[in-house]
């Protein structure tokens, strides 16, 4: 093959100029992206969305229901103002009547549901009961309240090394017993 002459070479890289696409300016995204609409939400914003929900729903009602809703006689400007620098009062006495209407709503709900009195389990109510799963119990000695990995099988009693094992096996008799009636644990016959 002959070497190219040099209009030829020219007319190449021209058209190795023209093609090149590592000359156009390409932005990152794309001028028409937008970010999705949907977002996921994390089970605790998931509770507290559908507890302000029924919140809201059972104010609606409850208004819907009484009196509330009676509309007031017109007023004249001086009352007006004179209600506006108690605003503070009204929000706050709404706000009190807000978590008032959500803890007997909650109370009725329990009492339909036939689960006795006591606050409704949600993710963010501190007054919940603890947990009674097994696998959420953690199990501590019973001698020192170390977290216990072992029990000891002739007495039941839970021990945290093989220093307090044999410290269990050298008590006397009745103690383990005692130890063990402690945690509420002892054999009951009847």
């Amino acid at each position: 093959m002959p070497n190219p002459t040099p209009a030829e070479t020219e007319a190449h890289q021209k058209l190795l100029d023209t093609l090149d696409i590592a000359q156009i300016p390409r932005p990152f995204r794309s001028s028409t992206w937008r970010p999705s609409q949907r977002r996921n939400k994390n089970v605790k914003q998931l509770l507290s969305e559908n507890s302000r929900k029924e919140a809201t729903a059972s104010v609606l009602a409850t208004q819907a229901n009484s009196g509330a809703t009676t509309p007031l006689p017109p007023t004249t400007d001086t009352e007006t103002h004179a209600e506006g620098a108690q605003g503070g009062e009204h929000i706050a006495q709404a706000a009190q009547n807000l978590s008032t209407l959500v803890l007997e709503k909650n109370a009725n709900a329990r009492a339909m549901a036939g689960l006795g009195s006591g606050p409704s389990v949600t993710w963010t109510n501190i007054e919940s009961a603890p947990s009674l799963h097994p696998a959420q119990q953690k199990r501590y000695c019973d001698i020192t309240g170390l977290p216990a990995s072992y029990t000891d099988p002739k007495t039941r009693l839970r021990y945290h090394d093989k220093e307090v094992f044999g410290v269990i096996r050298s008590l006397a008799q009745g103690v383990p017993e005692s130890y063990l009636e402690a945690r509420g644990a002892q054999v009951v016959l009847k």
